[in-house]
């Protein structure tokens, strides 16, 4: 007598579906989407007299185009940045401009550096978010640079968190190409 025995591995809950397919609108809303949330950062009760929250907006921006380069298209730092700038408290126009030039220098790093690693995007990204906070100090008190010298903690906490934001964007980039939508 034959008796049926039940598998005990786990199915894959979306990996290798055949006759399903990823959603469009988590496809690509879902970068623009998280940078947007990201730039909502500024609303949190944080009270403190130096600045000290990371620009996470950028930094999430920065992770896109380094982990899918070919996902956010360069113009994409025009309206990413205004929609920053309705809530980071910046002069209007700062972060489109920043969030511009950033993505106009992530392009040129691109076509120079094709193979990099980690510690190399750590730097870029590092290099890029001190450039981003200093001339965002500079653009909103001209008459005083020593604004620029109370960055310190902001800085600091901008380079640790960059990694974790690397990771989130690795997780949400899983989470975008989840086979969930049925084909005909």
């Amino acid at each position: 007598m034959a008796v049926a025995v039940r598998s005990k591995v786990k199915r894959r809950h979306a990996g290798g579906r055949i006759g399903y397919a990823p959603w469009p609108l988590l496809v690509y809303g879902m970068p623009w989407a998280s940078v947007a949330i990201a730039s909502l950062t500024p609303l949190l009760p944080i009270i403190t007299s130096a600045p000290l929250v990371p620009p996470l907006a950028l930094l999430m921006l920065i992770a896109w185009r380094q982990l899918r380069p070919g996902l956010l298209p360069i113009w994409a730092g025009l309206p990413l940045g205004m929609w920053n700038d309705l809530f980071s408290g910046q002069p209007l126009g700062c972060a489109i401009l920043l969030f511009s030039l950033t993505m106009i220098a992530l392009e040129l790093i691109e076509m120079r550096l094709l193979w990099r690693g980690f510690l190399q995007e750590w730097i870029i990204a590092s290099t890029i978010a001190i450039a981003y906070l200093a001339l965002g100090a500079v653009i909103a008190n001209p008459a005083d640079l020593g604004a620029v010298m109370v960055l310190g903690p902001q800085v600091l906490l901008t380079l640790l968190a960059y990694p974790i934001v690397n990771r989130l964007v690795g997780i949400l980039d899983r989470i975008r190409v989840l086979k969930l939508r049925r084909i005909a």
